[in-house]
């Protein structure tokens, strides 16, 4: 009871909503336009997100806070001696990795170009902006000299020996020895490396140097800006003169420019899929009868689309948002859910009585139509909201439902507004027996039949009788009764059945994709040097901090075995070993008192050349006056070999060193800067569609106990779930990896299969009498229909992005596509086999005189000279 007055309640007031729209329709029509226009003036304060580790890194994690406590007891700017590239992230920077077409970088030809080119770098006037060169802006040392890589002091080493006939100098891998004694990592630097363990190197095909730059303020982050642009160019220009090098260079910039070029590159797709699917919607809406024939509508449709999507960018311009390239989703999302609604509005329209007032129509359309896209729209928003809401760790996912879901509700307002007012100037444009398109009224039968050919085929019309559209007479004549043939439903219960064995094929091998690389734009910057680095420097890890933040009894040699165990199995960089075999050569005890231990470390240890560097990686707390200090912190530097697959490993590294740390009794922490994307990002990436889901079930079965009908909900529910299932599996199938853009489309499948099947589901569970056949053969005629032409459009205006070359839109248009072909397959196909067989019961509830009830009926038709005016109906 509560159901039947709820819903009489809410079509009553659709109804006089309707109305109410029809008799202002000039209003509606020209409030939105004056809106969007108003709005779309403010693209002046447009911006774009500089920050991209905030985008694609989870908000909140352990290893972010970790960061900023290393950040505080050891900063860039307080190294003297030597950084290493992958672990050190300095504000800003310029990074090249060089290789060779033929032979090693250690030859001496390669070698004294390589040598040419760091000078260049250098010293060369070229590489100067506001009259600042490198020189200015590096990283200073202990000796105020800009820090370079230990590769090029050992190959400095290398040409002098060649240049005096002296021999030359081992280079071993990937710890090496200098010429000053230092000991020195360089398994980031040196790549590609062959050799017999012993021997040294022999040759190597790549070599990786980094410029370190300082960031002192505004004036100097834009000077460092600059010098970066400058860098690339220099060595885009000296590739050119150089052939038999590879260079591919990398800045700190170049993964926001790169992340947003995808931006860039889809402005034209984006406008080519706009125009597909104009004319396919101008297609999809026109009819044989050129009156009934309303092929405006359909380019109304996307206008009104289009619209809505100006207003919501000039409002997140007028509050100061910022754009990436994550938004390009966003307008599949409107156009989906907008083709929807406008379609189901059209196809009501034609069920309508053509002898009624235009008013009387329209309002009719609202009340069957409107109750079930409010629904979609109150889907749409649930899931969006709640992935857009502070549960969701990830800033990327938040930042795109939260402007999904604001274009949505505008779109919704518009559909509501714009396009049904369009909708009664063409009804007006029917009533006055006017051409659909040329708008031009069409001539009596007699005058028409002295034309022309061509005028009378133009002005084809078939006003006295039925003409349907040509979708609906092909569902109506052959699809609807060969998808309920009797021998064709085991084949579709197979198929499914494929359907399911196959998606879970998919699902039980879905991965996650924490590389930021894998979602910028083909053949940039970055992907190349991404690339080459997998290439050349994959043998090891990344150089992994090991920090011991808090004081601890080094001297003590149960405290000294404990740290050599951690550092047991990786290669490593260690001050407090290279001090235990200091202090054994000279035939001291490694376990002093405290006092010893630290008077031998700072006063004889630190000053030896070989063993100063480590002086940046020990932190002395002073005590009391006359008292040795303390060590407070210290680190040490660990590298893992690893194998093909680096982030995975590194993932399972960094849990086992952290379980490790809440059991020893000294107090540390490892970082990497890539642990800022690994860290929690399965469960930042998954979460908000996992919340979605949740919520989307929960509205359903709140929905059932006083709106929807529970077994409408019930099946619903497990449509949704199937289609998310499908796609999650055929995505991972298809090599998409789950990353923050394949969820971006998953949380918006959610909506869009409930665009697609909730009205077919709604319009079968709503009949009653008769066979389950007829009235799925119904539904599919009345919401089959808009269904397959919402997908049509959809799914061409997807052809246009999937040209595009990059990452980010190659995922996009693979997720939507199966989002829009799992989506097709249950409206069309699995739901109208399996309705016939499966519940709701066609017989419950019957009465005789009901709905569902055959009537006998007898029609009187008065005509005028030009058109049927009315249909008197008896029963």
């Amino acid at each position: 009871m509560l159901r039947q007055v709820l819903h009489a309640g809410l079509r009553t007031s659709f109804h006089a909503l309707g109305r109410f729209v029809a008799s202002h329709p000039v209003f509606f029509a020209s409030a939105p336009v004056l809106l969007s226009i108003l709005l779309g003036a403010s693209f002046s304060r447009y911006r774009v997100e500089e920050d991209v580790e905030s985008l694609l890194a989870p908000k909140h994690s352990l290893a972010k806070i970790e960061g900023n406590l290393v950040d505080s007891l050891f900063p860039v700017n307080r190294s003297k001696h030597a950084l290493y590239s992958d672990l050190q992230t300095p504000g800003r920077y310029g990074r090249v990795i060089l290789t060779t077409r033929k032979g090693s970088v250690l030859d001496p030809v390669h070698l004294d170009t390589i040598l040419k080119v760091r000078s260049t770098l250098h010293y060369h006037t070229l590489i100067t902006v506001f009259n600042y060169s490198f020189s200015y802006l590096c990283l200073p040392d202990d000796k105020n000299v800009c820090i370079i890589d230990d590769i090029i002091r050992a190959m400095e080493e290398i040409q002098a020996a060649r240049a005096s006939n002296r021999s030359i100098p081992v280079l071993r891998y990937p710890i090496t020895q200098l010429a000053d004694g230092r000991q020195a990592y360089i398994g980031h630097q040196l790549g590609g490396g062959t050799g017999a363990r012993g021997e040294g190197v022999r040759s190597a095909r790549a070599l990786q140097l980094t410029y370190y730059l300082q960031a002192r303020g505004g004036l100097m982050d834009r000077v460092a800006s600059q010098w970066e642009k400058a860098f690339c160019a220099e060595l885009q220009h000296f590739a050119a003169l150089h052939p038999k090098l590879g260079l591919y260079p990398s800045t700190s910039s170049s993964l926001r420019t790169d992340f947003q070029f995808s931006s860039v590159l889809a402005r034209r797709p984006l406008l080519a899929s706009l125009g597909v699917c104009g004319v396919l919607a101008l297609l999809c809406c026109s009819m044989r009868d050129c009156v009934r024939s309303k092929p405006w509508l359909g380019l109304l449709a996307l206008l009104s689309i289009t619209l809505s999507g100006l207003t919501a960018a000039g409002i997140l311009n007028l509050t100061g948002a910022t754009y990436n390239s994550t938004y390009l989703g966003i307008p599949f999302v409107m156009l989906g859910h907008g083709l929807f609604g406008s379609f189901e509005m059209l196809s009501s329209w034609r069920r309508t009585r053509e002898d009624q007032h235009v008013k009387e129509r329209v309002a009719s359309v609202f009340e069957d139509v409107m109750l079930r896209f409010s629904g979609s729209t109150m889907l749409h928003l649930m899931t969006l909201g709640l992935a857009a809401s502070p549960l969701t760790n990830m800033e990327a996912v938040r930042l795109f439902c939260r402007t999904a879901a604001l274009a949505v509700t505008i779109s919704y307002v518009y559909m509501l507004s714009f396009y049904s007012s369009c909708l009664v100037f063409t009804g007006y444009l029917e009533t006055g027996y006017r051409h659909g398109c040329f708008c031009r009224r069409v001539p009596k039968p007699d005058r028409l039949d002295s034309k022309p050919a061509w005028y009378r085929c133009l002005m084809y019309t078939r006003y006295q009788d039925e003409d349907s559209h040509l979708l609906l007479g092909c569902v109506r004549r052959c699809y609807g009764d060969w998808i309920t043939n009797t021998y064709v439903k085991p084949f579709v219960v197979l198929l499914y059945l494929v359907y399911i064995s196959f998606g879970l094929m998919g699902f039980l091998q879905v991965t996650q994709g924490s590389d930021p690389s894998a979602l910028v734009a083909m053949d940039t910057a970055t992907v190349l040097y991404t690339r080459a680095q997998q290439r050349y420097f994959s043998s090891y890890s990344p150089v992994i901090g090991f920090y011991i933040y808090e004081s601890a009894p080094y001297w003590n040699a149960s405290v000294q075995r404990d740290l050599l165990e951690y550092a047991k199995g990786f290669q490593r960089i260690s001050w407090l070993e290279a001090y235990l075999n200091y202090l054994s050569d000279h035939n001291q005890s490694t376990s002093q008192p405290r006092e010893n231990f630290t008077r031998t470390l700072r006063h004889s240890f630190l000053r030896e050349p070989q063993f100063a560097h480590f002086a940046d990686d020990i932190i002395f707390a002073e005590r009391g006056q006359g008292e040795e200090p303390d060590v407070a912190a210290s680190r040490i530097f660990l590298v893992a070999k690893t194998t093909e697959n680096k982030r995975e490993e590194m993932s399972v590294l960094l849990d086992t060193l952290r379980r490790l740390s809440l059991t020893s009794r000294v107090r540390f922490l490892i970082f990497n800067p890539s642990f800022v994307y690994l860290d929690r990002y399965a469960a930042a990436v998954s979460s908000p569609l996992r919340h979605s889901l949740l919520a989307v079930l929960f509205l359903l079965g709140l929905s059932s106990l006083a709106v929807v009908e529970p077994l409408v909900s019930v099946w619903l529910g497990l449509t949704l779930l199937s289609v998310q299932f499908g796609v999650l599996g055929f995505m991972t199938l298809w090599g998409v990896e789950l990353d923050c853009m394949s969820v971006l489309c998953l949380i918006s499948a959610l909506g869009h299969s409930a665009d697609c099947s909730g009205p077919l589901l709604c319009g079968f569970a709503s009949g009653r009498g008769e066979s389950r056949t007829r009235w799925v053969r119904v539904a599919l005629e009345r919401h089959g229909v808009p269904s397959l032409q919402t997908l049509i459009c959809y799914s061409v205006a997807l052809v246009p992005v999937g040209s595009v070359r990059s990452n980010l839109t190659r995922t996009l248009f693979r997720c939507l596509t199966l989002t829009a072909g799992c989506s097709a397959l249950h409206t069309l196909a699995f739901l109208p086999t399996l309705l016939t067989f499966l519940p709701p019961s066609k017989s419950r509830g019957h009465r005789p005189g009901g709905e569902g009830q055959r009537q006998e009926v007898e029609c009187v038709e008065m005509n005028d000279s030009t058109r049927v005016v009315d249909q008197i109906t008896t029963v």
